[in-house]
């Protein structure tokens, strides 16, 4: 699990547009870049470098992440225990060749309908989200960039199942047999196994997520 977060993550908390801090993962590859601090600028005003847009996903300082003891755009590297930045932890798991998964409670993407919210943990590696609810939209965004959104049974949650966050989690897609709305198995390494429900509404999302997305569903009708 890279975050196990609560209610009403926004997009800004996924992906902020506001200034990039100076001890962040997105300032020391500008500073390696030879970019001065004091023309670090904003997220918002660099949407257009994907680089700097990886760095700064889950980099707002208002998260909430229930893997570390204080409010920050910090989480944990579950096999070693580090504490360390999001984009840190979700780097080492890509060179690890370790999917990623995020916890979520309700509302999970309200706010703005920002691109980069879904594109952000595409890039961190990020798999799939299993939320209590999501906002509309970027329920929809994540799709469109081939991560899977699942979503708990009603009245059911990360802390109501006991799910600390540091378990690891393999998911069961039928081996590619997917339908609308149908129901998914998620198994602990710890043993427990519960239920969730897909949240690919539609059969053209279904063919987006076959695809690892809709750049690579358009591109590969095209050929």
């Amino acid at each position: 699990m890279l975050l196990n977060v609560g209610d009403s993550i926004t997009t800004d908390h996924i992906s902020p547009a506001g200034k990039i801090a100076s001890n962040s993962p997105a300032a020391r590859y500008l500073a390696e870049k030879g970019v001065s601090p004091k023309d670090f600028n904003t997220y918002g005003s660099r949407r257009g470098n994907d680089e700097i847009m990886a760095r700064g996903t889950f980099a707002n300082v208002r998260l909430i992440n229930k893997l570390v003891d204080k409010v920050g755009p910090e989480t944990v590297h579950i096999p070693s225990g580090e504490k360390m930045a999001v984009f840190d932890a979700a780097a080492k798991y890509s060179g690890e060749g370790q999917d990623t998964i995020i916890l979520a409670g309700n509302e999970y993407g309200s706010g703005s309908s920002r691109d980069w919210a879904a594109k952000g943990p595409f890039l961190q590696g990020v798999k799939a989200v299993i939320a209590q609810s999501y906002e509309r939209i970027h329920r929809s965004n994540l799709v469109g960039m081939g991560i899977m959104p699942m979503q708990f049974k009603e009245g059911e949650s990360a802390d109501s199942l006991g799910l600390t966050g540091h378990e690891t989690f393999s998911i069961d897609l039928a081996g590619g047999d997917l339908k609308t709305g149908q129901d998914i198995t998620v198994t602990t390494n710890t043993g427990k196994t519960f239920t969730v429900t897909c949240r690919l509404d539609t059969e053209p999302e279904i063919e987006y997520l076959k695809n690892g997305g809709i750049l690579n569903y358009v591109l590969r009708k095209l050929m």
